[in-house]
């Protein structure tokens, strides 16, 4: 999915698409949504799973990296220090952490016996926009049974848009959600995938840029000016090039690269946080021996990796915005989606030309 091929817009990219052209190009991940949308309720849960094996007792290398802080995600403090993912990354609105961390909890406990019970406990991954715009986010609507169904139902081909933990979301003076896109890159003659996945909910009206051109601006006929960059974007980087967790730290940070390139100055109320894994390597929870052997990519090619990542992401967030539909939602709030404002603009734009 990602930006459709046929839209106005380039990107300018570097490097090729992948062939499904999301987060799941790279091998074994897969995304799964529970979206709850009519009336005054816009919510849910989206869930990304790093492969499809047993997470718990086979970690995958991680980092991450808080751009801005303005979140209450769960889980990141122990990715920072131990380097390892070991449960699927949810996404959801503000105060539906607590619901999907304990659905969460109650999921691993289920598939792993041991878990406080002769080993240690369980580092699950919840992160979190504000959906309370256009939802009714003290209804506390998600479950956690919609964990389950989450994660139960991920595939390799999921939608995008207002959908999974998307559903509220408003981003830049339009309907925000959730994209994805993918890039290949070859690296010591090999072939290697780099995909992205975001939650977007943030940025001013009248700043969003595609490609360079300040579309937002176009559209809402709004002057650039300096506006409160509020709200939050989650961004989750995967790949199947074999990286160490202080590279996926750096990869991590790269997410800001991305952001400004869509027009986002990550404000002050902004929650910006970005996620990075690498699934080449798996780390058992038991030892089972003094020495393990990782393969790790030299920091030479770490710059095309980067690019490939920042391309990913950037694309992410302009097909979050393309693919989510207009919203109507609590108290008579309405955000726009992007292409139905495009489409609208591009038609006036030609009668007026005439």
């Amino acid at each position: 999915m990602g930006l459709p091929l046929d839209s106005p817009f380039d990107l300018h990219s570097v490097f090729p698409r992948g062939g499904r052209n999301l987060i799941s190009d790279v091998p074994g991940v897969t995304v799964g949504h529970v979206t709850h949308s009519g009336g005054d309720v816009h919510t849910g849960v989206t869930a990304v799973l790093p492969h499809q094996g047993d997470w718990f007792h086979e970690k995958v290398i991680a980092g991450c990296d808080v751009i801005n802080g303005f979140g209450k995600t769960a889980g990141l403090m122990q990715i920072d220090e131990l380097g390892t993912l070991e449960t699927p990354i949810l996404m959801t609105g503000t105060l539906s952490v607590g619901t999907c961390l304990t659905g969460m909890v109650r999921y691993m406990l289920d598939k792993n016996p041991d878990i406080c019970s002769g080993t240690g406990s369980v580092n699950c991954v919840v992160t979190e926009c504000n959906d309370a715009a256009l939802n009714d986010a003290r209804g506390l609507h998600v479950t956690e049974e919609d964990v389950r169904n989450a994660v139960d139902s991920a595939s390799a081909d999921f939608a995008e848009g207002a959908v999974g933990g998307g559903a509220g979301m408003t981003c830049m003076g339009f309907k925000g959600g959730i994209g994805s896109a993918s890039r290949t890159l070859e690296l010591g003659g090999k072939e290697y995938v780099i995909g992205g996945i975001v939650m977007t909910n943030f940025g001013g009206p009248g700043t969003f840029v595609i490609g360079g051109r300040h579309v937002g601006e176009e559209i809402l006929r709004e002057k650039r000016k300096p506006v409160r960059d509020i709200g939050s974007i989650i961004l989750v980087t995967a790949t199947d090039i074999p990286l160490s967790a202080r590279q996926c730290r750096r990869l991590s940070r790269r997410a800001a690269a991305a952001l400004g390139r869509v027009g986002s100055t990550m404000g002050t109320q902004s929650g910006d946080v970005s996620i990075a894994f690498s699934t080449a390597n798996r780390i058992p929870h038991y030892s089972g021996g003094a020495v393990y052997e990782l393969n790790v990519l030299h920091d030479d090619y770490l710059d095309r990796v980067f690019t490939a990542a920042v391309e990913a992401l950037e694309e992410s967030v302009v097909s979050a915005l393309w693919h989510a539909e207009t919203v109507s939602g609590r108290k008579g709030s309405r955000a726009k989606g992007f292409a139905e404002a495009w489409k609208e603009y591009d038609y006036n734009k030609e009668e007026t030309d005439r």
